[in-house]
C-alpha cells in the first residue's frame, strides 16, 4: 500500500477539532476549506513559547537512498503525543518542483504522515504563489526604473543580481535575456529564473518576527549599484509596502493535522543548500505557543539546515533547543561506506563499518552545540540484527542515546521507544545550547569557524572574485550579518565525491551573495542548482485525476 492509499483510509477531522487540541478558538482560525485553516499571527504568546521544549530533527548526510526526516519528525510527535505530552511537528512546504520532479511529495509517508496530503503538495493556502508574486514585483519594478526616463535611480544593470521565480523545475528558464524588442520593451540585459524556494523572499518570510518585521527585511533587500557606485535597496524603489501587501497572509502559518489527528503547523519552504532550510519562525513560536514540545526539522544533514537553524534561525529569533534527533538508516551508512545503490540492500557489515565516520562526525557536531543528541534507526525490514547492533555498539562508545523507530509502518506505536529518550533529555537538560560563532565576528572568521569545525575542512580559499566580495561587504558596513554557506548536501566537504568523513580537504568559496534583507551572506561553493531540471521521466508522469476529481499518483 502506498502513501496516498493509507492517506485516503483515514477519516479527517475537522480543522476546527484540531484547533481545539491547542485550546485554539473556532472564530480565531481563517479556515482554507474543512481541513486546513491560517493562524492569526495575534495568537502567539512569547512567554509560553519560552517554556515549551524545542526539538530538531536531522539527519546524515543524505544519499539517493533517503533518510526520512519529514517521516521521523512526524512518528516523534504521534510517539510524544500518545506518551501524554502536547506535541505539535512544525514542518516546511513542499515546493512543486520536487513534487513534478524527482522527489516527489513532502508530507512524510506510510503511517507517519500530515494531511491532506494532496492538497500540502500541491497548491495548498498559495504562499508560494505569493511569494512568488512579491519577488516578481520587486523584478518588474528593477526593469521598470532602468527604463525610466523621469524616476531613475541610475541603476547600473550589469551589477543587478535579483532574478525571477517560478516554482517548477525547468531548466531552460535558468539563463535568459529579458528587454527584447525594442526600446518600448525595456533595455535588454542578462537575468533568469530561481526556483521559488530559493528565492530570497522565502528566507526573509521564515526568519521575519511580524508583518513589520517582513516589510522592513524586504525594503533591505540589496539589488545593486548605480553607475556612480552608490548601492541601492529594494526600499530606494518604495517596493516593500506593496511586496508586503501581496504576503499579508502567506506570512501566517497553517494549521493542518497527522494521520492520527495531531496539530501539525506547516509553513515556508526555503532551499538548505543556499538558504536556512527551516519553516518559519512564526510558525514555530505559534507551535510553542500552544505546545509542551514542539517537533520541527532542518533540511539535508546536520552540517547544512541543523547548522544553520542553529546559527541562524535560533540566533535570529533567540530559540534554545533542548535535543536534536539524528536520523540514520542502515542503508545510508553503507552507501557512504561504498556500497553501491542497488546493493544497499543486502547484509554488508564492512561497508556500513566503512560508513560509520559519517554517524560519528555528524554527532560530534550535534555535541559542539552543547546540545544532547539521540541517534534514531529509521529501520526497513532488510536491515539485519547484526547490523543494528553496529549502531547500538557505536552509540555506546559515543556516550549517547540510540532508539529503532518504526514509523512508516506503525506510526507513533513505532516511535515511542525514541519519544521516552526524547523527554528524558528535554527534560533534564542542564546544559545552554551555545553558537558556533557570533555574528559581530568578521566574515573570513565565521566562514573559516563552520569549515573547520563543522565540515571538518583543514582551510579555506578564497578565488578572486570572493577576496572583492568580501571588500564590497565590508564597504557596504554588512560585516555584521550571519553566514549560510551554499554548499553540495552529498558530502561534508564541497565535493559532491567524498563521502563519508572526509579529511584534509580544502572549502573553495568562489564568491559570495549579500541577502540582507534575510540578514546573511551567502558564500557559495561548488556548484549550486537553483533552478534544477527535470528527469527524462518526472514524477508528474504518474500523477492523474479522474472525473470525481480524485487524484492519483502523489507520493
Amino acid at each position: 500500500m502506498n502513501d496516498l492509499q493509507i492517506a485516503r483510509r483515514v477519516a479527517l477531522k475537522p480543522i476546527t477539532k484540531i484547533a481545539k487540541k491547542l485550546d485554539i478558538r473556532e472564530e480565531a482560525l481563517e479556515p482554507y476549506g474543512k481541513y486546513k485553516a491560517k493562524l492569526p499571527l495575534s495568537l502567539i504568546d512569547k512567554k509560553k513559547a519560552n517554556r515549551a521544549n524545542l526539538i530538531l530533527v536531522s539527519a546524515i548526510s543524505p544519499t539517493p537512498a533517503g533518510e526520512g526526516k519529514t517521516t521521523m519528525s512526524i512518528g516523534l510527535t504521534e510517539g510524544l503525543n500518545r506518551l501524554g505530552k502536547k506535541t505539535t511537528v512544525v514542518l516546511r512546504e513542499p515546493s512543486l518542483g520536487p513534487v513534478f520532479g524527482i522527489k516527489g511529495g513532502a508530507t512524510g509517508g506510510g503511517y507517519s504522515q500530515v494531511l491532506p496530503m494532496e492538497d500540502i503538495n500541491l497548491h495548498f493556502t498559495g504562499d508560494f504563489a505569493a511569494i512568488e508574486k512579491a519577488h516578481n514585483l520587486l523584478s518588474a519594478l528593477i526593469d521598470n526604473n532602468i527604463q525610466s526616463k523621469t524616476n531613475s535611480l541610475n541603476l547600473d544593470p550589469r551589477t543587478i543580481s535579483w532574478k525571477r521565480v517560478v516554482d517548477m523545475n525547468d531548466r531552460s528558464l535558468r539563463q535568459i535575456i529579458v528587454g527584447l524588442g525594442g526600446t518600448g520593451y525595456g533595455i535588454p540585459r542578462e537575468t533568469g529564473f530561481d526556483i521559488t524556494a530559493a528565492s530570497e523572499i522565502m528566507a526573509i518570510l521564515c526568519l521575519a518576527e511580524d508583518l513589520m518585521d517582513l516589510k522592513k527585511r524586504l525594503g533591505n533587500i540589496f539589488i545593486g549599484y548605480t553607475f556612480d557606485k552608490s548601492p541601492i535597496y529594494a526600499r530606494d524603489l518604495k517596493a516593500e509596502g506593496a511586496m508586503t501587501a501581496l504576503l499579508k497572509d502567506a506570512v501566517q502559518p497553517n494549521l493542518v493535522q497527522t494521520i492520527e489527528g495531531n496539530p501539525a503547523i506547516i509553513h515556508g519552504g526555503p532551499f538548505a543548500n543556499i538558504a536556512q532550510g527551516t519553516n518559519s519562525v512564526i510558525a514555530t513560536r505559534m507551535g510553542m505557543t500552544f505546545s509542551d514540545y514542539v517537533v520541527t526539522e532542518a533540511g539535508f544533514g546536520f552540517d547544512l539546515g541543523a547548522e544553520k537553524f542553529f546559527d541562524i534561525k535560533c540566533q535570529s529569533a533567540g530559540l534554545s533547543p533542548k535535543a536534536v534527533v539524528l536520523t540514520t538508516t542502515i542503508r545510508a551508512l553503507k552507501y557512504h561506506g561504498g556500497s553501491p545503490l542497488s546493493d544497499l540492500k543486502t547484509v554488508d557489515t564492512q561497508a556500513l563499518l566503512k560508513g560509520i565516520p559519517n554517524l560519528e562526525k555528524h554527532v560530534e557536531n550535534i555535541k559542539q552545540f552543547n546540545v544532547r543528541p539521540v541517534i534514531s534507526i529509521n529501520r526497513f525490514l532488510t536491515d539485519a540484527d547484526e547490523e543494528i547492533k553496529i549502531i547500538q555498539d557505536v552509540a555506546k562508545r559515543l556516550e549517547v542515546d540510540v532508539a529503532i523507530a518504526n514509523v512508516w509502518e506503525k506510526g507513533g506505536e513505532g516511535a515511542l521507544e525514541l519519544a521516552k529518550k526524547v523527554i528524558d533529555i528535554a527534560e533534564n537538560a542542564s546544559e545552554d545550547f551555545t553558537p558556533m560563532y557570533e555574528w559581530k565576528s568578521s566574515v573570513k572568521e565565521k566562514i573559516e569557524t563552520i569549515a573547520t569545525k563543522i565540515y571538518g575542512a583543514k582551510h579555506v580559499d578564497y578565488s578572486v572574485q570572493a577576496k572583492r566580495d568580501l571588500k564590497k561587504i565590508n564597504d557596504l558596513g554588512l560585516e555584521h550579518l550571519a553566514i549560510c554557506i551554499a554548499k553540495t548536501q552529498k558530502s561534508l566537504s564541497d565535493n559532491p565525491k567524498l563521502l563519508g568523513r572526509p579529511k584534509d580537504f580544502i572549502i573553495t568559496v568562489r564568491e559570495i551573495e549579500i541577502a540582507a534583507g534575510a540578514g546573511f551572506l551567502v558564500p557559495i561553493t561548488g556548484n549550486i542548482m537553483r533552478m534544477p531540471g527535470l528527469p527524462a521521466h518526472p514524477a508528474s508522469e504518474n500523477i492523474d485525476i479522474d472525473e470525481n476529481g480524485v487524484i492519483s499518483g502523489l507520493f
